[in-house]
Formats: structure tokens, C-alpha cells, sequence
């Protein structure tokens, strides 16, 4: 191709937003010699749609504010006595996203609950599901900010939609009266109808350390476990012991 009908590709790309097609030249060289021009063009579209396909899949990645990246592969189940390698293939399925089933984690610090929160929730996303990552305490802040500034009901709209909430470390804080209400309600909107992670430190007869109304937490774990898997994560060899010094990818889009 002469260098004008390169420059007349690039233009057309471009203004198209197919940047994919200003890589025809690549697909040409993966050709056989005897492949037509119906191959050549199946070919460069598959390549524009695997494109926009991973661009979406960053998006997604990124839209969830994970604090880092994490992995399935990466994580090593053989030190958790109660939680078995079958039941985290399962959970990697995402089937629990579809089905609108909740996970709780339950374990003593460093035993790679927030790992395995991450890793679920970055596999949901890349099967085009919609994530949102919170700490219980970053919710906590921005449902009480969110009052304060009038825009209470168009965050709990944006949490009631994604496909799956995750609350990382429910254990660390104790919530007033406001913030037990706010966080209440969100996980009462997604009862039945969207899936939440949670993971913890303290044993369910144990929340009243975090929350005042008795009655409230009641509901509130009635919600989070009806229908839900209650995985027990508690372990003699913490996983972080044995990772420490291994620095965490951020994520960058």
C-alpha cells in the first residue's frame, strides 16, 4: 500500500474509531498465503471487537476502585482448613453474581479475605459484570457525605444497580446511629435482588461490637446470609505472613 491510502487508513480509523484498523498490516502477516480478502476482513474485525472487548474489561476494572490488582491463580487456599478448593472454583464461576447469592467472609486478620474480594470481583468484571469495591469504612464516609451534600439518593441508586458490592474489613469500626441506618438500608436494597461480598473479623454474635441496635443487626445478617455462602476463613497460617514483602499491583488503566 503506498504511503497516501496509509495516511487515507489512518484518517478513516480515526474518525471512525476503529484503531484496531491501523493495524491491518499486523493481521496480513498472520495470514496464510492462501486466505482471501473475506479472511483478511473477518480477520481485522475479530481483531477491532477482541479490542473494544478488553478496553471494556479496563473500564469495568477501573470503574470498581479496587486498591489493587489480585488474582484467582495467585491464591493459596491450601492453609485454610474450612474452605475447600472445589468451593473457590465454584465461587470463580461468578454463578453467585448471576443467582443474586451474597458471599460472607469470615476469619482472623490475614488470612486473604480481602485477596479473595479483590480476585472475585475483578473475574465478575471481566465477565462483563458491574463491580463497586468499598472498605466498610470508605461506605461509611461517603453515605454520611453523601447526606450531608443532597446526594444520598442518587449514590444509593448507583449502589443498588451494580451487580455486585463488595464491603471489605466489616469489623474495624464501630457506627453510630446514622451511619448503622445508611448502610443498613444499602444492604437491605440489594436483599434478593444483587449480590455483596463482606468480609470480617468478628464472628456474626460479635457485630453488636459495631453496631448499636441489636435489632438492626439482626436483619442486617439475615439479609447478608439468605442465601448466601458463609465461608469460614479462619486459619492458623495466615496467608498475608507468608506474602509479606510482596508488594501489591496497583491498578492502572
Amino acid at each position: 500500500m503506498n504511503e497516501l491510502n496509509k495516511q487515507m487508513v489512518a484518517l478513516y480509523a480515526k474518525q471512525l474509531r476503529l484503531p484496531t484498523f491501523n493495524h491491518y498490516e499486523d493481521i496480513i502477516r498472520q495470514l496464510d498465503s492462501g486466505q482471501s480478502y473475506d479472511d483478511f476482513l473477518v480477520a481485522l474485525m475479530r481483531s477491532e471487537l477482541e479490542s473494544r472487548q478488553e478496553s471494556t474489561r479496563r473500564k469495568r476494572i477501573k470503574a470498581a476502585h479496587f486498591p489493587y490488582m489480585k488474582a484467582m491463580d495467585e491464591f493459596d487456599c491450601g492453609r485454610l482448613e474450612h474452605v475447600s478448593e472445589a468451593q473457590l472454583r465454584q465461587l470463580a464461576s461468578c454463578d453467585f453474581v448471576a443467582s443474586r447469592q451474597n458471599i460472607v467472609m469470615i476469619g482472623n486478620p490475614g488470612t486473604g479475605k480481602t485477596h479473595l474480594s479483590i480476585a472475585l470481583g475483578i473475574k465478575a468484571c471481566m465477565l462483563g459484570m458491574s463491580v463497586r469495591f468499598f472498605t466498610a469504612a470508605n461506605l461509611s464516609n461517603e453515605l454520611i457525605e453523601a447526606l450531608d451534600n443532597r446526594r444520598l439518593l442518587k449514590l444509593e441508586k448507583q449502589l443498588a444497580s451494580c451487580d455486585l458490592l463488595i464491603i471489605d474489613e466489616m469489623s474495624y469500626l464501630t457506627f453510630n446511629r446514622h451511619q448503622s441506618e445508611l448502610l443498613f438500608k444499602v444492604i437491605a436494597d440489594r436483599s434478593e435482588r444483587r449480590s455483596i461480598i463482606v468480609s470480617t473479623n468478628l464472628a456474626f454474635s460479635e457485630w453488636l461490637t459495631m453496631f448499636e441496635n441489636q435489632t438492626m443487626v439482626a436483619a442486617m445478617i439475615d439479609r447478608l446470609t439468605y442465601r448466601s455462602f458463609v465461608l469460614n476463613m479462619n486459619s492458623e497460617h495466615p496467608y498475608r505472613a507468608e506474602h509479606t514483602g510482596k508488594s501489591n499491583e496497583p491498578f492502572s488503566p
